[in-house]
């Protein structure tokens, strides 16, 4: 039997790694190419007073148990890496305005919380095959008790946590539509400016452009208040904009 295990879940490069279970009726062999920390977490257990039953079918049971509560481990982790996210994404400095440099970071650690999720998924949906064979075709050890049992209920336990991964899975997918609407309103926000900006000094260098042109007869040109006549036009020109624009709510 071989199952997906997830391996280096808290580092930046988590991965699946694959390791083969060779149950016989007088121990159990696995073979993995790197080393898992639920591997190490069972380890640990095995050595305590009643921490396992010495029947190789006992320890391939406390061994899937305790990858199943490792993949429980790591989702919780990445639930409570996703709240801190979320709130960062919706949080607005005391002047009510996001900040949008955050945005970056944000979709990153979007994107590895979903990699990290989409992995415990796929390690889930391996165990539970292993525990469905296990459940259908294990025989009932000689002189010992059936695990059945346990194996029915560790498919619960893994079903409820593939149903934990989908949900995970929908609130990343909703933070990154939110992070790209939100970033695609600071990015109208700044075109938005650019446009007003561009409007308000339209009329002033049309003003300007006038009054530099060399023809002959122009009487502004000769009159003594000519000159600060144009600047204050120009003033008013750009000013008048402006206000408009706030008095209809579009700054």
């Amino acid at each position: 039997m071989t199952a997906r295990v997830i391996c280096h879940a808290e580092t930046e490069q988590p991965k699946l790694v694959d390791v083969t279970f060779i149950l016989t009726e007088r121990a159990l062999v696995t073979v993995r190419y790197d080393e898992p920390r639920s591997f190490t977490m069972f380890a640990s257990r095995a050595v305590k007073p009643g921490g396992c039953k010495h029947r190789p079918e006992a320890v391939l049971d406390g061994l899937i148990d305790t990858v199943i509560d490792r993949a429980a481990e790591v989702l919780a982790a990445v639930g409570s890496d996703i709240d801190k996210l979320s709130r960062s994404v919706f949080e607005t400095d005391r002047r009510g305005v996001r900040r949008a440099a955050g945005f970056r970071g944000a979709l990153r650690g979007l994107g590895r919380k979903g990699d990290v999720i989409s992995k415990v998924r796929e390690s889930m949906v391996s165990v539970e095959r292993v525990l469905l064979f296990l459940s259908a075709s294990m025989p009932r050890p000689r002189g010992g008790a059936s695990l059945q049992g346990e194996w029915r209920t560790a498919i619960r336990d893994v079903q409820s946590l593939e149903e934990h991964a989908t949900f995970l899975s929908n609130k990343v997918q909703f933070l990154l539509d939110a992070t790209l609407g939100l970033v695609t309103i600071e990015q109208n926000d700044i075109i938005k400016l650019f446009s007003v900006v561009a409007v308000v000094f339209m009329p002033p260098t049309l003003i300007a452009s006038i009054y530099g042109m060399n023809f002959e007869h122009m009487p502004e040109l000769r009159w003594l208040l000519g000159y600060p006549m144009a600047l204050v036009m120009m003033v008013i020109a750009a000013v008048a904009p402006y206000l408009f624009f706030r008095w209809k709510r579009w700054l």
